[in-house]
């Protein structure tokens, strides 16, 4: 296995910020700080008022199910779309549109007009915009630092992602016990317009690809993308890995709640801090790829996160220690993000410009999409015998899978195709 990195690394530098001498990412990664904590506080509070509602955890299943659907269907459409147009642009629409629907859901809680079928629809519009969204982001991030500094960037990201996962419910438990469910939804809405005013700030040249858009239709820009990853052998490799991981082993946190009360005895205060473990563990991992992100994306660094993803959620599956299964989360959760991270950066580094928004397209639909998937594997396994046997089932055919891919010779060119 060997890799050549276009790192532009630079001696003084103190590399864990590098990212960060660029204005337009400091804007941008600034104003997701602060969006990113908000959103977070939604995804707790919305969840909180869908029980309140209906007292159901499967139509709490199906708010989630209906907000991962778009993802599904819409990953590819929304991947040709950014290519198209200015990516900065379809931010600017993506993030007001996330911004005004977090208002109206706050609006409509706070009137007490809020009724099951309003959720229903608006995790389906949020679930849309969030389509469209994920792949320009990920795909704006270069356009913003330069290769040399993509990893870093990327990390950078994670941390901030990772850091809002800890604070955002811990703070909309605090909102929702003194100004009430609505509060939460308010607060998310008015934390878009840091971000959507970093994006307005931002100055990059913008450049629309006019002859495709009049040239080609849609199902050929769909079909370009694909063949280029079908033709490239280490962008081929990551996305099934991906697929594969994103399956069986990524989705643990759906049987933690189980694990938690039958397997360690534990209530909603011992849940949450095992959720915790898991989300400090993810940001200590951001925070080291961060610092050594000088040294580019290593296949090493991508298959050891990993293989210490389906490695350490068996352990977590063998123990019956409340401290050993804090310790397991986080070391799962740190190696989560550092097989995340390498497959973004191993994704962008490889992909010509002209394709990154539908490369970065599929990235999104195997994280993200496949989730109902991997959340009904699991639940049938721990419906049947125990949430360990879940665990260990899914960590079991990572394994298998990332050997398999591990057998065959990485070789990775950055600027391969452009």
């Amino acid at each position: 296995m060997e890799i050549e990195a276009a790192t532009g690394k630079k001696a003084g530098r103190f590399q864990a910020l590098a990212a960060l001498r660029h204005r337009n990412f400091r804007l941008f990664w600034s104003g997701q700080l602060i969006s990113l904590i908000g959103t977070w506080m939604q995804n707790m509070a919305q969840g909180w008022l869908v029980l309140q509602l209906t007292n159901s955890p499967f139509l709490l299943g199906l708010v989630s199910a209906i907000q991962f659907t778009p993802l599904l269907v819409l990953a590819l459409v929304a991947g040709v779309v950014a290519d198209r147009v200015p990516k900065r642009r379809l931010l600017i629409f993506t993030q007001s549109s996330l911004m005004l629907l977090a208002f109206t859901l706050g609006i409509l809680t706070l009137t007490g007009a809020i009724r099951y079928w309003q959720v229903l629809i608006l995790a389906g519009l949020l679930g849309m915009v969030n389509t469209f969204d994920m792949p320009a982001r990920q795909a704006f991030v270069v356009e913003m630092v330069g290769k040399g500094d993509l990893m870093n960037a990327i990390a950078l990201n994670s941390s901030i992602f990772n850091a809002a996962r800890i604070v955002g419910p811990a703070l909309a438990g605090l909102v929702i016990g003194r100004l009430g469910m609505a509060a939460s939804f308010l607060l998310n809405g008015a934390s878009f317009l840091a971000v959507i005013a970093g994006l307005l700030l931002i100055r990059i040249p913008e450049k629309i690809d006019w002859h495709h858009r009049v040239a080609e239709g849609m199902g050929e820009r769909i079909a370009e993308g694909l063949q280029y990853i079908r033709r490239t052998p280490v962008v081929l490799r990551t996305v099934v890995l991906m697929a594969l991981l994103s399956i069986f082993a990524m989705n643990f946190s759906v049987l933690i709640p189980v694990l938690a009360r039958d397997t360690l005895g534990q209530q909603a205060e011992g849940y949450g801090l095992l959720m915790s473990a898991s989300g400090v563990g993810a940001l200590c991992g951001a925070i080291f790829l961060a610092v050594f992100s000088s040294r580019g994306p290593s296949p090493w660094l991508l298959l050891g996160g990993a293989a210490g993803l389906c490695l350490f959620q068996l352990f977590l599956a063998g123990t019956h220690s409340y401290t050993l299964a804090l310790l397991f989360l986080g070391l799962t959760g740190w190696s989560m993000i550092t097989f995340t991270a390498s497959v973004n950066t191993t994704l962008q580094l490889n992909v010509p410009d002209n394709l990154r928004g539908r490369v970065m397209s599929v990235y999104s639909l195997v994280f993200g999409g496949v989730t109902p998937i991997g959340s009904l594997f699991s639940g049938s396994i721990a419906h049947l015998w125990g949430a360990p046997a879940g665990l260990a089932a899914g960590a079991t055919i990572g394994l298998i899978s990332l050997l398999a891919v591990a057998g065959q010779t990485w070789r990775c060119k950055p600027n391969a195709g452009v």
